[in-house]
C-alpha cells in the first residue's frame, strides 16, 4: 500500500474536491429524517397547508442536491481511479520489461501477466471504492448515530452499543481475508500459466489427441482455484450477515423501547419514524463498509504483489566504465571474446564451465552440441541477458557489463530458437520499428531468401500476418526472422538454430549471402546440422556445458570425436551428398 500512495499523492487534490461534494451531499441525506419527523411532530398538527408544502418542498430540494452531490462525485471518483490504474500498469509494464531474466524466472511469465491483468483491476476497484464509500458511508453512520443521539438519547444509546462488536467483527474478518485473497491470486498465477501453455501448444495437444488430458489437468487448477476464492469468498461473505444480525436486534431494541415511550408520552411518534429511516441508513452504511472491507482486502493483496514487482532492484546495473575504452591486456584485433566465462541459473552447478574464445570483426563462429549443451546460454550471456558468475565476456574489447544495454543491444541481430512473429504486416514484422527504409527491408528480404515467397505467394511486403505467423511454414517463418535480423545491418548476427526447418538449397544460399553482404559483421551460428557451421572460421563443440572442442571443420574432425560422430551421422565421407552439394561445400 506504500507504494500505491505514491501514485495517489498526485490526485490528492481532486480527490479532496470529490470527498467535499460526498460529504455535503452526506450530510444532505441525514437531514432528509429529521425534516419528515418536523413534519409529522411539527408541522402537520397545525393545519397549515403552506407549511406543509413548503416543508415536503424543502425535502424534495434536499432530495435532488443527494442525488446530484452523489452522482459528481462519483464520475470524479471514476476518473481518478482511472488515471492511478493507467499509470500503475504503465509503470508496471515497463518494470516488467526492464526486468532481467533471472528476475522474469523467479517470478514467471504467467504472475507478471496476472499482476498486469487481474491485480490492477483489484487495485481498480478498490480506489473507486474508497473515493465511492470512504467518505459517505462513514458520514452517514457516525452522523446517523449522532443524530439519533441528540434526538432521543435512549433509542440512540441502543444503535452505539451495537458498534464495538461490529467493528470487531470487521477488523477479525478482514484480518483473516487478506491472506487468503493473496493466496487466491497464486491461484490465478497457476492458471494463467495453464492456459499459456495450452493456447501456446493447441497445435501438438491437437495432433496428439491430448485435449481431453489438458482439460483434465485445466480442471485440477481450476478447481483449486474455485475452492480458494469459495474460502476466502465465505470468510468475507460473514460481515453482511453478522451486520445484519447486530443491527436488527438494535432495531428490535429500538421498537420496542420506541412503543414504551410513545406510549408513556415521552417521545413522539415522529422520532420513531425517523429512528427508522436512520436505522436504514446506519445499516446501508455498514452494508457499504463491509464491502468496502471485501474489496479493500482484495485490493491491498493485489497492491502488494504489484509493489513486490514495482519494488525489484536494477539487476543488470551497468558498471561505470574505465578511463580506457578496452580492457588491459586485450588484443587490439579482438571484438567478441568469452574470458573463462563459468554462468549458473540456479546458482547449484554451472550450466557453463570455463568457456574461453576470441573472434575477430566478420568472423563466423559455429557453435554445435547436444540439446541442454549451453549452446543458447552462451548468447544469453554475450547479449547480457544474464550476467556471468566468473570471467568475463567482452565486445570490442569492452566488458559487457560496461556497455549501456540500449548501446549493446543495438549492435546484435538476433533470431532466436522460439522467436515471434505478430500478427501485423510483412513489412513491420521485418522493420520491428525500426524505421527502416523499403530499400532497406526488401535488402535484407533478399538476402534471407524470403523476397520469392512473400512477392509470390503473400503478393507484397503489405501482407497481413496471423499472430505467431500461422499462416505461414516453418521455413517462411524462419526466413521472416532471419530478415529482421539481417535488415539492421548489425555489428554481431546471432542465429540460433534459425535454419533448422529450410531445406539445404535455401541454408546453403543463406549462408553465402551473409558471408557476401555481411563481409564486416561478425556471426554466431549455432545448429544441428554440421553442414550450417563447417564453413564458419572456428566451431565451438560443447557438451554438458563444457567446451570439448574447438578448431575449424578439418580440425575438429582430426582431433574431437564428439564432432567426428556428429559428422558421420550427417556427412558421409566428410562431404553433405544432396543435389546442391556445390553450394553447400564451395
Amino acid at each position: 500500500m506504500k507504494k500505491l500512495l505514491e501514485y495517489i499523492r498526485p490526485y490528492l487534490l481532486r480527490m479532496t474536491a470529490g470527498f467535499s461534494i460526498k460529504f455535503l451531499g452526506a450530510l444532505m441525506d441525514l437531514l432528509i429524517p429529521w425534516m419528515l419527523s418536523k413534519i409529522v411532530d411539527d408541522v402537520i398538527p397545525t393545519g397549515e397547508v403552506q407549511n406543509i408544502l413548503l416543508w415536503g418542498g424543502l425535502m424534495v430540494v434536499a432530495s435532488g442536491v443527494v442525488y446530484a452531490f452523489n452522482v459528481i462525485p462519483n464520475r470524479m471518483a471514476a476518473h481518478v481511479a482511472r488515471d492511478i490504474t493507467e499509470e500503475v500498469r504503465m509503470d508496471l509494464y515497463e518494470k516488467t520489461s526492464s526486468l532481467s531474466c533471472n528476475q522474469v524466472d523467479r517470478i514467471t511469465i504467467p504472475s507478471l501477466i496476472s499482476r498486469i491483468t487481474s491485480d490492477t483491476y483489484n487495485v481498480h476497484r478498490m480506489l473507486n471504492m474508497i473515493q465511492r464509500l470512504g467518505v459517505r458511508a462513514p458520514i452517514l453512520l457516525v452522523g446517523g448515530l449522532i443524530v439519533t443521539m441528540a434526538m432521543e438519547p435512549r433509542l440512540g444509546a441502543v444503535l452505539l452499543a451495537m458498534m464495538p462488536l461490529m467493528g470487531l467483527t470487521i477488523w477479525l474478518i478482514s484480518k483473516k481475508g487478506i491472506p487468503m485473497y493473496i493466496e487466491t491470486q497464486k491461484r490465478v498465477d497457476q492458471m494463467v500459466q495453464t492456459v499459456r501453455e495450452n493456447i501456446v501448444g493447441i497445435r501438438i495437444i491437437k495432433a496428439l489427441s491430448k485435449g481431453s488430458y489438458e482439460r483434465e489437468r485445466f480442471d485440477g487448477v481450476n478447481a483449486a482455484l474455485s475452492r480458494q476464492e469459495m474460502r476466502a469468498g465465505i470468510t468475507m461473505a460473514t460481515t453482511n450477515p453478522m451486520m445484519n444480525l447486530f443491527l436488527n436486534f438494535g432495531l428490535v431494541f429500538v421498537i420496542l423501547l420506541g412503543a414504551f415511550l410513545v406510549n408513556s408520552g415521552i417521545t413522539k411518534i415522529g422520532k420513531i419514524i425517523a429512528f427508522q429511516s436512520y436505522f436504514t441508513i446506519i445499516l446501508t452504511a455498514v452494508i457499504s463498509l463491509s464491502r468496502m472491507f471485501v474489496i479493500l482486502s482484495k485490493g491491498t493483496a493485489s497492491a502488494d504483489r504489484i509493489a513486490e514487482v514495482l519494488n525489484l532492484p536494477q539487476e543488470l546495473t551497468t558498471q561505470p566504465e574505465d578511463h580506457s575504452p578496452k580492457e588491459e591486456g586485450v588484443a587490439e584485433d579482438e571484438f567478441v571474446a568469452f574470458d573463462h566465462v563459468s554462468f549458473s541459473y540456479l546458482g547449484q552447478q554451472d550450466n557453463l564451465s570455463d568457456i574461453s574464445f576470441t573472434l575477430k570483426k566478420g568472423e563466423t563462429l559455429g557453435i554445435i552440441g547436444s540439446t541442454g549443451s549451453g549452446k543458447s546460454t552462451l548468447v544469453n550471456l554475450l547479449m547480457r541477458l544474464y550476467d556471468v558468475t566468473d570471467g568475463q565476456v567482452r565486445i570490442g574489447g569492452v566488458d559487457v557489463r560496461r556497455i549501456p544495454d540500449e548501446k549493446l543491444h543495438r549492435m546484435f541481430g538476433v533470431v532466436f530458437q522460439s522467436d515471434v512473429l505478430f500478427a501485423d504486416t510483412i513489412r513491420e514484422n521485418i522493420d520491428f520499428g525500426r524505421r527502416l527504409t523499403m530499400e532497406q527491408i526488401e535488402d535484407a528480404a533478399r538476402q534471407a531468401q524470403a523476397a520469392e515467397f512473400i512477392l509470390e505467394r503473400e503478393g507484397s511486403f503489405e501482407s497481413q500476418l496471423a499472430i505467431r505467423g500461422s499462416n505461414l511454414s516453418g521455413g517462411q517463418r524462419q526466413r521472416l526472422l532471419i530478415a529482421r535480423a539481417l535488415a539492421g545491418q548489425p555489428d554481431i548476427l546471432v542465429l540460433d538454430d534459425s535454419s533448422s526447418a529450410l531445406d539445404y538449397k535455401t541454408d546453403a544460399s543463406l549462408r553465402q549471402a551473409i558471408r557476401e553482404n555481411l563481409q564486416k559483421t561478425t556471426s554466431i551460428i549455432i545448429a544441428q546440422r554440421i553442414s550450417s557451421v563447417m564453413q564458419a572460421d572456428h566451431i565451438l563443440v560443447l557438451e554438458n556445458g563444457r567446451e570439448i572442442g574447438y578448431g575449424t571443420h578439418d580440425q575438429l574432425m582430426q582431433s574431437c570425436p564428439v564432432y567426428q560422430e556428429i559428422a558421420g551421422s550427417q556427412l558421409g565421407d566428410g562431404k553433405l551428398h544432396t543435389p546442391n552439394e556445390k553450394e553447400v561445400n564451395p
